[in-house]
């Protein structure tokens, strides 16, 4: 069975992989062998995280990148296989949620009116597309053309339990890109089901990471979140490297177009919070 886990020696691209969820999967490949390149567009942060790992002995390299860029995204994704020889997974997981996001949510849970629909900016839900959606899309392509070549692969793109439920807090621009985002996937895993490609989607639920200003490491806050995770707490990062090792292995080699929640139960809750 500990065979069935293993990725060592695999080709691994995580975008959006400086901070966060991206942060530990890279962390969860590097820990098992994987040879992981990170995509990220904070240059700062990126050099410090693979400044950290490479003292750890860890095989990773940083490339910056806006997944948005959908020219350069191709060119990196062609660096990486010319590079190792092969692309065998990767977590297209770069996202934002520019404005006040869940951040702006008060302790009973509702909706800031900076997130009304008719509040809600052109720009912002510009951006939100080009990174969640679009940035989803380039990099999934990116992907496919290499994997369909080589008849083998696993995709796996982060969604949210935004994508399977209405949630009354936030912003329209967010959820409509991550559900949109899922249903790609389902298309792509369909696709390229016969050419030995694997596509899922991680939709994680409250995990205490940097987003939205880091407002789930706030006690008070944090507390106010907790109250609507049936498990009664939020996650840490660390919680969702099995779920990652497991999609990027040949544990999950029967497993193609879905989408797991990792959330605590939440999404079963009311979709009001």
């Amino acid at each position: 069975m500990q065979q069935r886990f293993k990725v060592t020696g695999q080709s691994v691209i995580v975008t959006g992989g400086a901070s966060g969820l991206g942060l530990a999967f890279a962390e969860a490949m590097c820990s098992e062998g994987a040879r992981v390149t990170i995509m990220d567009m904070n240059e700062i942060a990126l050099s410090q995280v693979i400044t950290r790992m490479q003292a750890e002995g860890h095989s990773v390299t940083g490339r910056v990148l806006n997944v948005a860029d959908r020219q350069d995204l191709d060119l990196a994704f062609d660096e990486v296989v010319a590079r190792e020889g092969s692309l065998d997974t990767v977590f297209a997981n770069a996202g934002i949620d520019p404005g006040p996001g869940f951040a702006a949510l008060d302790m009973e849970g509702n909706k800031s009116a900076q997130n009304y629909i008719e509040n809600y900016t052109d720009d912002r839900w510009d951006k939100v597309m080009r990174v969640n959606l679009d940035g989803a899309f380039y990099s999934l392509r990116a992907a496919a053309r290499h994997m369909r070549r080589q008849k083998s692969g696993s995709i796996i793109i982060t969604t949210s339990i935004s994508a399977l439920r209405p949630s009354g807090g936030l912003a329209s621009a967010y959820p409509a890109a991550k559900a949109a985002a899922a249903q790609l996937m389902r298309h792509l895993a369909l696709e390229l089901a016969a050419d030995g490609v694997r596509v899922n989607a991680i939709a994680p639920g409250p995990f205490a990471t940097n987003i939205a200003g880091g407002v789930l490491h706030d006690e008070e806050r944090r507390a106010a979140f907790t109250s609507i995770v049936p498990m009664g707490r939020i996650a840490e990062p660390d919680e969702i490297k099995g779920l990652a090792i497991f999609l990027a292995s040949s544990a999950s080699s029967f497993i193609t177009g879905q989408q797991i929640a990792i959330d605590g139960g939440t999404s079963l809750s009311s979709a009001r919070q």
